[in-house]
């Protein structure tokens, strides 16, 4: 898990309402689907240098790491791309151009290090603020990110999907704490449908009532079990775990 402090400032979106018709738009595309080595190009205008473009591959997904602020970031895309200040809210795109993040952050000093907000994780936002006005989450109380499952694991278990969200840490006295949840732990099941992602797990509590418990499919060494935890409210001084 990427640990050190990124050079960003707490990512912001917004939706704008614009008047007129036919005005061009980009098209967004899925980035749970993205994969290590994928090539991808970063627009936006760096020290003012209007319209740059910079290509690269995407090194890693699934990153988190904490912005200079000291708030946490999960499942970003790792980069390879050249940003500057001034890329941080561009759009990241795939080579049929299609957005699949939102340029964010950089490390300090490192080179060929760069970060991406996923695409899918935007859309929830969108979606949140065009429903509500304001984004409204539940929360279990964890750091996860998503990593593969051993295919002697997935047999021995019959999982159907090949991905699960791993635990990396869990916040004390935090719903997931209190569930019994360890680090390392993998979360195959919400409710009993997958998940593979972080964003999965995100969407799944999308307005989850509070007092209603959620049921999470577990993966400990070799064994499998459940285990129901009661989500809280994301509160405004509380780091954004899951």
């Amino acid at each position: 898990m990427q640990r050190r402090s990124a050079a960003t400032r707490r990512p912001i979106l917004a939706v704008i309402r614009a008047d007129g018709t036919g005005l061009p738009i980009a098209q967004f595309g899925a980035s749970a689907s993205l994969r290590a080595g994928q090539l991808v190009v970063a627009i936006g205008n760096p020290f003012g240098f209007q319209s740059t473009v910079s290509a690269g591959v995407i090194s890693a997904i699934g990153r988190s790491l904490r912005s200079a602020t000291g708030r946490l970031i999960e499942n970003v895309i790792q980069t390879d791309v050249a940003l500057n200040p001034g890329n941080s809210g561009g759009p990241l795109v795939d080579t049929r151009a299609r957005v699949i993040g939102i340029n964010t952050a950089i490390i300090r000093l490192a080179q060929g290090i760069s970060f991406a907000i996923p695409i899918d994780t935007a859309k929830w936002v969108v979606s949140e603020l065009l429903a509500r006005g304001r984004v409204r989450r539940a929360y279990l109380g964890i750091v996860g990110q998503s990593r593969p499952i051993d295919r002697h694991v997935s047999r021995r278990h019959a999982l159907s999907a090949s991905h699960a969200v791993e635990v990396v840490s869990v916040e004390p006295r935090g719903p997931a704490a209190i569930a019994g949840l360890r680090d390392g732990d993998l979360i195959v099941t919400l409710n009993e449908r997958p998940v593979r992602t972080v964003d999965d797990m995100h969407t799944m509590l999308v307005g989850w009532s509070l007092g209603d418990a959620i049921k999470a499919g577990v993966i400990r060494e070799d064994r499998r079990f459940e285990v129901a935890m009661v989500p809280g409210r994301l509160g405004r001084r509380q780091e954004p775990s899951h």
